[in-house]
């Protein structure tokens, strides 16, 4: 497809790089000549220099408009105008990076009347993200597949775990459910693990079973952690306020500290029954007084990576709950879970990619393609995608033991038509119909047909 990126911030360099990864045509907008430049020199794009909601600057970069338009500057404003001028010109599809929640009840108005095909929102969407991982403290990271009945969750083994030395066919032997760990970190290293894998102490694995089984996977260990019910935030900011309001309807107490008096008082008036504090986060006496050993969660949500860093760090190591650090730049995601220093980082710029590189995919689907999502793990080295298996494949009904896969892929998930969800053996079978969950560590997959040698 014809993609033109407004803005080469952090989400629109981390778009150019994937999409043009992906064999897109891509041309990239920014008013900064450098970050043109430096986007230019790096992929092989094609750069304009200006402003993305300008006409002239919109057909110089395409003159009859493209497929697709991805709007990302730090300005709503700039974004909604780019996405108009790009219908004027031709452009079938756009897409939106809007952060002001005073919009968010427009957006019928905006798809409907203003043309947009996706609005993504970075603070709501990373809330989500959040969210899906305080319903299930285990992990340190949760994915859905195929309509909520696969689960894809990324788990730590540290010292003591149950899980440190054992072979994986013992173990899929003994639990008696069905689940499989599709793929393992190990200094830093990456392996599709089979059967005869060894697991160590150390390693970051990821398992993908049914929800249930994955609860009754972990309650067996002993290694369960309840939904979060005590929950404090540190910073009230958007991200916080859509963050709460997921969370509300769980039954969960939640306090949430700020050194702000103002940011305080609005986010009393949005959200009457939460606990608000005024006052500084980095001070630990305060952090005690208002209970911090009783939480079962702490989620640093400031504007500044370097604390919520360093506030996580310090609730890791003085409380027994769960630590999420939220983070702007993803190399500070990687310094941060380096080691296990902290185990749950989310980067809202990565979350925000994510979900319109998601969107992009589904486009494809709709041109041909039978990539239904897309989900990238281990910092983006590991993709895991949901395929529909359509009428006519060649190898639906044969056994998976007799298939010639390639070395870097892994089947990892079968869902019928009837909505039954299998992790398959060598034994079972793709039917037309049913959508499969592919693991691959290699070049990209864009249909079934790929994952053959």
């Amino acid at each position: 497809m014809k993609i033109v990126i407004v803005g080469l911030g952090k989400v629109g360099r981390a778009l150019t790089e994937q999409l043009t990864a992906e064999g897109h045509d891509i041309v990239a907008i920014d008013e900064n000549p450098q970050r043109t430049e430096d986007i230019v020199n790096v992929h092989d794009v094609r750069g304009v220099t200006g402003n993305g909601a300008c006409y002239a600057v919109q057909q110089e970069a395409c003159e009859h408009g493209a497929d697709l338009l991805i709007a990302t500057t730090s300005s709503d404003e700039i974004n909604i105008l780019a996405c108009l001028v790009a219908k004027k010109i031709g452009t079938r599809h756009t897409i939106a990076r809007i952060r002001n929640p005073e919009y968010e009840q427009q957006l019928r108005f905006m798809r409907g009347e203003l043309g947009l095909s996706m609005i993504i929102n970075p603070d709501k969407a990373t809330a989500r993200e959040i969210a899906r991982v305080l319903r299930f403290p285990s992990a340190i990271k949760l994915e859905r597949f195929c309509r909520g009945r696969f689960e894809l969750i990324e788990y730590r083994l540290g010292p003591g775990n149950p899980l440190n030395g054992i072979r994986l066919s013992d173990l899929y032997g003994s639990i008696h459910l069905k689940l499989l760990v599709c793929a393992v970190v190990r200094g830093g290293q990456i392996v599709i693990p089979d059967g005869r894998f060894v697991l160590e102490q150390g390693d970051k694995i990821y398992l993908t079973a049914a929800p249930r089984d994955l609860e009754d996977f972990f309650r067996r260990l002993g290694l369960f952690k309840a939904r979060a019910s005590q929950i404090m935030i540190v910073g009230a900011s958007k991200m916080a306020y859509y963050l709460i309001r997921a969370l509300r309807n769980n039954r969960v107490k939640i306090t949430v500290v700020d050194n702000d008096a103002a940011r305080c008082r609005h986010m009393s008036e949005l959200l009457p029954g939460v606990l608000v504090i005024h006052g500084d986060a980095a001070d630990s006496e305060l952090l005690q007084e208002e209970g911090i050993d009783e939480m079962n969660a702490f989620v640093a949500l400031t504007g500044m990576d370097e604390t919520n860093i360093l506030l996580s760090m310090y609730a890791a190591q003085n409380t027994n709950c769960k630590v999420i650090a939220k983070v702007n730049r993803s190399s500070f995601a990687e310094l941060a879970t380096a080691n296990g220093m902290l185990e749950s980082v989310v980067s809202a710029s990565d979350v925000t990619s994510e979900s319109i590189l998601q969107y992009v995919r589904a486009m494809q689907n709709s041109l041909g393609s039978n990539i239904k999502a897309l989900h990238r793990i281990v910092g983006g080295r590991v993709e895991a995608l949901e395929f529909g298996v359509e009428p006519g494949i060649p190898f639906a009904g044969v056994p998976l033991k007799a298939l010639k896969t390639r070395p870097d892929v892994l089947i990892a998930g079968i869902v019928r038509a009837n909505g039954e969800p299998i992790i398959p053996s060598g034994n079972d079978v793709m039917l037309p119909g049913d959508d499969v969950v592919v693991v691959t560590t290699g070049a990209r997959i864009k249909s079934l047909h790929d994952i053959l040698q």
